[in-house]
């Protein structure tokens, strides 16, 4: 395994559509899946697409924390490589919240995502994945799965004063908190 250069914003390969895993269980698949792991928990991130790491295919990891319940359990964040992936909104709520990017260092910004979605596609040994979700794991499978397109999260907000610097969010959380009183 090895950890892998992340391709940041500008560069060619995160500008274009990705193309299908031919085939989800050839070795060289599994070992950039591997490696993908090792690159997302070094950087460290929540999900990493194949562009990120300058390889053209339909393929990302992604870890969804557990819910308090399976904490308390002794569990651990599952990891789901999906490949050649469908996503379905299933309703047209939208929920605005804050996502930062491995391939734009430094920077968060507040980007709408559907609340409510069904994806489909396949893991690495071929088998079928088709899960519903909400929440944060419905924001993380849209962010990733963009990245295969071609899209970075600026090119979905609809503000861009919500784009800013991460050493600048504490100007942020201080004016929140004083208009909560």
């Amino acid at each position: 395994m090895s950890i892998l250069k992340i391709a940041r914003m500008g560069h060619p390969v995160l500008c274009r559509r990705a193309e299908d895993v031919a085939d989800p269980g050839a070795p060289e698949i599994h070992a950039l899946a591997d490696d993908m792991l090792q690159t997302m928990q070094d950087a460290p991130g929540s999900g990493l697409a194949a562009p990120q790491v300058y390889v053209s295919l339909r393929m990302v990891i992604f870890r969804v924390p557990l819910t308090d319940i399976e904490e308390i359990a002794g569990g651990e964040p599952p990891l789901t490589v999906l490949i050649n992936p469908i996503l379905e909104p299933l309703d047209d709520e939208m929920v605005t919240e804050w996502e930062g990017c491995l391939s734009l260092p430094g920077l968060r910004g507040l980007v709408p995502r559907y609340a409510h979605l069904r994806y489909r596609g396949v893991d690495l040994a071929g088998a079928p994945i088709d899960r519903t979700v909400e929440g944060f794991h419905a924001r993380v499978v849209q962010h990733e799965c963009d990245h295969l397109d071609g899209i970075l999260y600026p090119q979905r907000m609809t503000d861009l004063t919500g784009l800013i610097f991460e050493s600048e969010m504490r100007h942020r959380i201080a004016e929140a908190r004083a208009r909560e009183r």
